[in-house]
């Protein structure tokens, strides 16, 4: 028993001073393969800026010339990984891995569906023309700028610098609402008049004042609508175009016509209620009002 417990020993000695060996023998290799690695990755970061930047003057849209940018630095990654596994004298390994590319790439196509998904919605987004980067967008219930299209994800910048990131999967099941695509956008602006209110007058000066600070081009005039008999004031809602791209250019918008129509309004007497709760008592309660007469308790 002892005897035989030394014998493994000793062959276990044996493997590990071959595997020393071993790497002390192919350590130059090694050496070489993490240099080769590490040079391919570096290269790989200036081919990708040199092909993102001669692609874009070829390429309008910057979704695709980032796309090629990334496809050939992972091409250098790749070559770079192929010399390694050379100089490793790993060429063997290599056939063995590129024979079962076939079998594995089903097996992992099938366990990452869902990354491959976004890959390929990636690839789609970036060709689509109607969507580039810079333009706000609104889906999903996000609102934003978009800063990047990646492979894996859609970046948006909302108006509070926050950073959304979305699977690009998502991204193409979903509608998506691009403000950038026109030049102008209509907005609406909503408000309520008193009753005593003359309202074809209010009508005229409403017009008026939006025109005043925004000019309506030719088939584009402020249209007035009045909505509703509320508790304290009589509603309309006025709709007219501005010059406008992102959610920041609206909200400016709406609030130059507010102003606008809040100084009209002052300047013409036009009363803008607030809500008005008045409580009325039947009986007048006061000190004075007790009877006289009325008895009173003493201990």
């Amino acid at each position: 028993m002892k005897q035989s417990i030394e014998t493994s020993f000793l062959e276990i000695i044996d493997k590990l001073k071959g595997w020393l060996g071993a790497f002390i023998e192919n350590l130059p290799n090694l050496l070489v393969a993490i240099i080769v690695m590490v040079i391919s990755f570096y290269i790989s970061r200036k081919v990708s800026k040199w092909i993102t930047k001669l692609a874009s003057k070829k390429i309008p849209q910057e979704s695709i010339t980032k796309l090629i940018g990334r496809i050939s630095a992972t091409v250098v990654v790749l070559i770079g990984l192929f010399l390694a596994l050379g100089a490793l004298d790993l060429s063997k390994t290599l056939n063995t891995l590129l024979a079962g590319a076939g079998i594995s790439g089903l097996v992992i196509g099938l366990a990452l569906q869902g990354t491959l998904s976004n890959l390929l919605s990636g690839v789609i987004l970036s060709f689509r023309k109607k969507v580039q980067i810079g333009n706000w967008v609104k889906t999903t219930g996000y609102e934003g700028e978009i800063v990047d299209i990646s492979l894996n994800s859609f970046i948006l910048k909302e108006a509070d610098n926050s950073m959304v990131i979305i699977p690009n999967k998502t991204i193409i099941e979903n509608p998506l609402k691009n403000f950038s695509l026109t030049k102008t956008m209509r907005i609406t602006v909503e408000c309520g008049v008193g009753y005593e209110s003359n309202l074809e007058e209010v009508e005229k000066i409403t017009k008026k004042a939006i025109e005043g600070v925004y000019h309506q081009n030719e088939g584009t005039d402020v249209e007035f609508y009045y909505t509703s008999f509320a508790d304290s004031s009589i509603n309309f809602k006025c709709r007219f175009w501005v010059d406008s791209k992102d959610a920041k250019n609206r909200l400016e918008a709406k609030s130059v016509a507010i102003m606008a129509i809040k100084k009209a309004f002052n300047t013409n007497d036009i009363n803008i209620p607030f809500p008005i709760r008045t409580l009325e008592f039947s009986n007048k309660l006061g000190v004075n009002s007790f009877n006289k007469e009325s008895p009173v308790f003493q201990n």
